[in-house]
């Protein structure tokens, strides 16, 4: 969303801006609580009737905008507070400027690049993961209201909306963020926002063989499976890391190559030159209107697509991506969740019978073992670290069971003295049968990729 967007967004909901009678800790705690809604409230007030001039004059200049608004904040503030101490005047001044043109007092949070993951637990409590690990913040917002009012301001300039009739949401942040809000009736805490953020510049597999997810040589392999055409389905729990990993590997696409991505909130960052993002919609308020990942994907197959990328298969959507790979569209990429290899196979079965055919399951056995390459496991081990523990060739069939080979994986060993866990990555000795596959399109791996422990 843009900085007009927020503004925008501020100025429709002022008439929400009120801000309810505060528990007497909560005032104790904020002296310039006052201070802080009569400077919101005239900035907005002033803002209202600039835009109006502006946008005859046709002049939304983002960079002036935010310089604008930063001005009027601190001019109100020396008007109205003239014996405030400067660094108190400064974190009053930040703070508005966060509320008008951000989101509110996670704003700061958005901005650390250190956090990964926030969390809003109602309005008095907010958690964020902070490298791996899990911890409390004293930022807190005024009430309930106030988060309801940052969660508006998330979702509605991507069409989307939340309130009694539709309580839980999906969305995402303008730096691609994923975002995911629920509030009462559903929540017996309040509304309960979660973010999980994402780099503004794109990990690269440097990034990923130096935070230790993964070997240079596991990133060779993989490397030469994407360019290859290979179909891969990276696995994991939630927050293991496969987004990131699925960007990754879809960097290794040739620029040359037309790619169709589906998603429910976009938040993958390709860079080739010819992407198609499509995202889904859900119904409106009259329950009408949606297009699901599964419409998504079907349309996707008349775009002359060269790789097909879901962010995530769920639902009957996994049947459509399975005729895709098993009729022409090699090189496809997506993501599920499962614990294990092998858990993502049956997993698999059963989004495939979610889309309503009554398929025998030897014949979607035989599907999935013909259009899928190979498994990325991804997990998130106890210390916070994320590891690729598998890459696992899926190789056919054999009577009723679709038969598996790992090609490397990674063993946890125990724990050190700082209680990180100890490992190694190791390579199976085993080479892959799509290495034939690679080698007719010039891609050849060295034996000794496939040998030894790292």
């Amino acid at each position: 969303m843009s900085l007009l967007q927020r503004l925008e967004k501020e100025k429709a909901g002022k008439e929400n801006l009120q801000i309810n009678e505060p528990k007497k800790q909560q005032l104790q705690g904020d002296p310039y609580r006052e201070l802080k809604q009569r400077v919101h409230k005239e900035v907005i007030e002033t803002l209202d009737d600039e835009f109006n001039e502006e946008q005859e004059k046709q002049e939304n200049d983002e960079e002036t905008l935010g310089i604008r608004v930063e001005e009027l904040i601190s001019c109100i503030v020396d008007r109205e507070a003239t014996d405030l101490p400067r660094a108190e005047r400064q974190k009053i001044v930040t703070e508005i400027m966060d509320e008008v043109v951000g989101y509110g007092p996670i704003e700061p949070l958005i901005r650390d690049p250190d956090v990964s993951e926030i969390m809003v637990n109602g309005a008095n409590q907010i958690f964020v993961e902070r490298k791996g690990k899990l911890e409390k913040t004293g930022v807190t917002f005024r009430d309930e209201e106030h988060v309801l009012h940052i969660i508006d301001k998330i979702v509605s300039p991507l069409g989307r909306r939340i309130d009694e009739s539709m309580p839980m949401v999906d969305a995402r942040l303008p730096d691609g963020s994923r975002v995911n809000a629920i509030i009462p009736p559903l929540s017996l805490i309040g509304p309960v926002i979660t973010i999980r953020k994402f780099s503004r510049d794109p990990l690269t597999i440097h990034n990923l063989i130096r935070f230790g997810t993964l070997t240079p040589q596991m990133a060779t392999f993989l490397e030469a499976c994407v360019k290859g055409r290979l179909n891969i389905i990276i696995s994991g729990g939630t927050g293991s890391g496969k987004t990131s990993t699925l960007n990754v590997l879809s960097s290794f696409i040739p620029t040359t190559e037309r790619i169709v991505t589906i998603e429910d909130a976009a938040e993958l960052q390709l860079n080739q030159e010819h992407v198609i993002t499509l995202e889904s919609r859900p119904a409106n308020i009259e329950g009408k209107g949606a297009i699901t990942i599964r419409d998504l994907v079907r349309n996707t197959l008349r775009m002359r697509p060269e790789r097909i990328i879901v962010g995530e298969v769920r639902s009957g959507e996994a049947l459509d991506m399975l005729q895709a790979m098993n009729t022409g569209h090699d090189g496809s990429l997506t993501t599920g969740h499962a614990n294990a290899p092998r858990d993502m196979l049956s997993r698999l079965e059963t989004m495939v019978l979610m889309a309503g055919m009554d398929l025998p399951i030897r014949a979607i056995r035989e599907q999935m073992a013909s259009a899928f390459d190979l498994i990325v496991q991804q997990a998130r081990l106890r210390d916070g670290s994320r590891k690729i523990t598998h890459l696992t060739e899926v190789v056919g069939m054999e009577g009723e069971t679709i038969t598996l080979q790992d090609i490397f994986v990674y063993e946890s060993t125990g724990l050190d003295e700082r209680n990180k866990i100890k490992g190694n990555f190791r390579a199976t000795g085993i080479r892959p049968k799509f290495m034939e596959k690679l080698a007719a399109v010039g891609i050849h791996l060295p034996n000794d990729l496939f040998l030894g422990n790292f």
